[in-house]
C-alpha cells in the first residue's frame, strides 16, 4: 500500500462544514493516512484568516496593546469549529498557554503557527487519529536552521507506528 499524505489550506478548513467535506476527503482513501491542516481560514469576503489574526495578536502584544478581545475572537472561533462538529473537546488549557507565551514575549512564528496546532488538534479529534506535535519532529541546527537529515529521521521514527496521524504545519 503507498502513503499519501494530504495537505489543506486555511479554506478548506475555515469552518466546521469545510472541515467536515476535509474529513470525507480522508476517509475515502484509506491511502491518506497523513494529513497536514492549515490555520482556518475566511470563511466569507468580510472575514479574517486566524493566521492574520494571530500576527495581529502579536503586533499588538509588541506594542504593549491589550489582545484580550482579538484573543477571545479566536479562542471563540475554535470552540465553535469544536461545537459544530460535536467534538467535546476543552482547548482552554492550549489557549491559556499561548496566551501565556505571547504575554512573555513568544516569537511571530510560534504565535502564527498556533493557528494550525490549535486546527490540528480538532482535526486528530474529529477524524479520531493521532495528533503529532512538530515541536517533536521538526528539528533545528545549534544556529537555527532547519535541519532536514535529523527531521527526517524523527519523523520517520515518530510515524513509523502511527497508522493516520495529524501533523499541522506552517
Amino acid at each position: 500500500m503507498s502513503i499519501k499524505v494530504s495537505k489543506f489550506g486555511g479554506t478548506s478548513l475555515a469552518d466546521a462544514t469545510q472541515i467536515r467535506k476535509v474529513i470525507d476527503i480522508l476517509r475515502s482513501d484509506a491511502e491518506r493516512r497523513f494529513v497536514v491542516p492549515s490555520a482556518p481560514g475566511k470563511r466569507h469576503a468580510d472575514d479574517e484568516k486566524i493566521t492574520d489574526l494571530l500576527l495581529a495578536c502579536h503586533r499588538m502584544a509588541e506594542n504593549g496593546e491589550d489582545t484580550t478581545d482579538i484573543f477571545g475572537y479566536i479562542c471563540g472561533r475554535y470552540d465553535r469549529i469544536a461545537s459544530d462538529l460535536g467534538l467535546k473537546a476543552d482547548l482552554s488549557s492550549e489557549y491559556e498557554l499561548i496566551a501565556r507565551s505571547l504575554k512573555r514575549g513568544a516569537s511571530r512564528d510560534y504565535l502564527a503557527s498556533r493557528g494550525e496546532y490549535l486546527c490540528g488538534r480538532l482535526l486528530a479529534l474529529a477524524l479520531n487519529w493521532e495528533f503529532v506535535d512538530p515541536a517533536e519532529v521538526i528539528l533545528f541546527d545549534a544556529r537555527g536552521r532547519f535541519d532536514p537529515d535529523c527531521t527526517h529521521e524523527k519523523l520517520s521514527a515518530r510515524l513509523r507506528g502511527a497508522r493516520n496521524a495529524v501533523i499541522p504545519g506552517f
